[in-house]
């Protein structure tokens, strides 16, 4: 098979679904030697997934610029000229796929979460938008849609009445470079980010599904209890960050706690190692891949008990109603000062991490190829 996997959010470094492409073409690089696999993206980029494989350049339109490129490319431009390719199978890891208008190619779409359908109060407008107005009909083109956990395939088959056997639960897998390190390797980033000795960290951006103004309010309280630790949130700035900022100098806590914007993936290890706690409270989540992350770094995890995050942490962390400011800051403060509650976490959290990889997603990908290449 001539395999295509759209893999701009590769190109754009952008968040979960970016990390999802590249180790989607990396494993199945390292898996599958029988088919050819195509990344079709707009930039030519020094990547390893892009050296590897054959990929293809749909430039962007250099007449228009910012949000309206990105919309223009996906839906106009890419549809025409995928077009030219014979490629057997086209996989689009984004859930409004390049598939609107059809294609003679098998299609194939993941989605995340329906998060813009579910919250658009938290988004957008023309986020919202766009996905009232294409995500239907993408799925309805898709001859077979893969989810990253059994929520988000809930959520499409009670919110969208997508047939349950349209549908493929793949989950995310865990890069084995989030694990344990050496005092020395963790010194070098506590250095690089000037970090304190005891800290909480957060990653995942700050965006209004991140519920990072409620954390700031959990956070507070936890430090009128006793907590002497600072609070690290790492992530770049994304989407209606206003009221966080207010809400951090409403607390006065400007002080106490420290953003460190995005930060590379090396990096992230040695931070998830330097924390007391990891915290994950989340209004929302379709798979969530940063408490999976903390978890195998031996770090304790607080993480949210909606969506998929149940599937992903399961009983190795505390998980909290995300709107309950009271309880997310008894939470902080049980693992900190419970060293037996603390050790247990850690010790259930590396064991559970170990269930997700991404040579299996990789697989169980590769089989989804086969299937719709065969109908």
């Amino acid at each position: 098979m001539d395999i295509g996997i759209v893999s701009s959010f590769i190109d754009d470094f952008s968040g979960g679904i970016g990390v999802y492409t590249h180790q989607l073409l990396k494993n199945l690089n390292l898996i599958d030697k029988e088919n050819e696999y195509y990344p079709i993206h707009y930039l030519e980029k020094n990547i390893d997934v892009y050296n590897q494989n054959k990929d293809i350049i749909i430039p962007k339109n250099r007449f228009v610029t910012g949000w309206g490129n990105n919309m223009l490319w996906r839906y106009f431009t890419l549809p025409l000229h995928l077009k030219k390719y014979s490629l057997d199978v086209i996989h689009d890891p984004y859930e409004l796929g390049a598939f609107t208008f059809g294609g003679s190619f098998r299609k194939i779409i993941t989605v995340h979460d329906l998060t813009p359908l579910l919250f658009p109060s938290l988004f957008k407008k023309m986020d919202v938008i766009f996905h009232r107005l294409l995500l239907k009909k993408t799925i309805n083109n898709a001859d077979k849609i893969i989810t990253v956990s059994y929520h988000t395939q809930k959520d499409l088959i009670t919110y969208l009445n997508v047939p349950k056997d349209k549908i493929k639960v793949i989950y995310n897998g865990n890069d084995a470079r989030f694990q344990p390190l050496n005092y020395i390797e963790i010194s070098k980033v506590r250095e690089k980010y000037k970090l304190p000795e005891r800290f909480i960290l957060s990653v995942g951006g700050l965006h209004p599904i991140k519920n990072i103004s409620r954390l700031l309010k959990a956070y507070n309280l936890s430090r009128r209890n006793g907590l002497n630790h600072k609070l690290v949130i790492v992530g770049m700035v994304m989407d209606k960050v206003s009221e966080i900022f207010q809400t951090l100098k409403g607390l006065n806590l400007e002080d106490q706690v420290i953003f460190t914007g995005k930060v590379p993936d090396n990096d992230l290890v040695g931070l998830y190692n330097s924390a007391d706690l990891f915290i994950y409270p989340c209004l929302y989540a379709g798979f969530g891949l940063p408490p999976l992350e903390a978890m195998s770094c031996g770090t304790p995890v607080i993480a949210s008990n909606n969506s998929s995050l149940p599937e992903v942490v399961g009983d190795a962390g505390l998980l909290i109603n995300p709107y309950d400011i009271t309880e997310i800051a008894d939470a902080i403060n049980n693992i900190i000062t419970d060293d037996d509650l603390r050790k247990n976490l850690i010790k259930k959290g590396l064991k559970r991490s170990k269930q997700f990889n991404w040579s299996k997603s990789a697989y169980e990908t590769l089989e989804v190829y086969k299937e719709v290449y065969d109908y």
